[in-house]
């Protein structure tokens, strides 16, 4: 637990790339995109399988790339439909080289290719949406999706350690429990919703559900990397981070919940019912 302790707040300046947000956050997603992805494809390795690293970040950093024409703008709507656009362009490019990959079939096997194809859609698509609710009028909401992942994933560990008796998922992650994981969701609900009143207060109910639900998504992106970590063989995605292992260890629960809280955003600005 000490360690734990030490690394989050060795953790804690990364916070002021939040308050800074636009070019630092996007720099930020794009490193936590390529380490995450090269932490995610090295884990293969264990199973024989080799992904395309090349593919991997050419692509990752097109996609961040296609951000810069647009700067950091405060508009939604235009910016649904171009980057849907974009987003779904990219998905096909991503698909279509990672398939083509796999062609060689002397050389390759077609888990090559779908572990190539996996990665990008996992780890630097989900990531991207950091960047793109930051483009938004809703820019305050990427604190919602940190607050969700990392208060989540400590009101669970805590709740967990003092009152854990039913295990959740044990055989993805043991020390995971049904109690601690309604203490996530019951903290990150409450987190959220006190950022909303200090911060947002005509959002702040909306700030609850999404700490709730983002919660409920950091869980997901959790037990997820666990269950690649599981079948790869390795107990940490890496080493940098004492405590918490790599950039995928730490960072698993946050790109899950980018997604659900840019849509939400979407959501509520009416995009999705023009």
């Amino acid at each position: 637990m000490k360690t734990r302790i030490i690394s989050g707040l060795i953790m804690a300046p990364l916070l002021i790339v939040l308050y800074l947000g636009g070019w630092f956050l996007w720099a930020a997603a794009l490193l936590i995109a390529i380490m995450g992805l090269q932490e995610f494809y090295k884990g293969w390795a264990n199973l024989d399988v080799h992904p395309s690293k090349e593919i991997g970040y050419v692509l990752t950093v097109l996609l961040f790339v296609t951000a810069i024409p647009y700067g950091m703008r405060e508009s939604a709507v235009p910016q649904f439909y171009e980057n849907m656009m974009v987003m779904c362009i990219w998905v096909f490019l991503a698909v279509a080289a990672g398939m083509i990959y796999g062609w060689k079939i002397d050389r390759r096997g077609p888990y090559d290719a779908v572990a190539t194809v996996t990665g990008l859609v996992y780890i630097p698509f989900f990531t991207y949406h950091m960047v793109l609710i930051d483009m938004t009028e809703y820019s305050l909401f990427i604190w919602i999706v940190v607050i969700a992942a990392f208060g989540s994933d400590i009101c669970a560990y805590f709740t967990g350690y003092f009152l854990g008796k039913h295990k959740m998922a044990p055989n993805l992650s043991p020390k995971k429990t049904i109690e601690g994981a309604v203490g996530g969701l019951a903290g990150s609900s409450l987190l959220a919703w006190l950022f909303g009143v200090i911060f947002m207060k005509d959002m702040a109910v909306v700030c609850l559900l999404l700490g709730l639900f983002g919660g409920a998504a950091g869980m997901a992106g959790d037990l997820t990397a666990s269950m690649f970590k599981r079948k790869m063989g390795i107990k940490d995605y890496g080493t940098l981070i004492p405590g918490h292992g790599g950039i995928m260890d730490r960072f698993d629960s946050v790109i899950f919940v980018a997604p659900v809280v840019y849509y939400a955003i979407c959501a509520l600005t009416g995009i999705l019912n023009i």
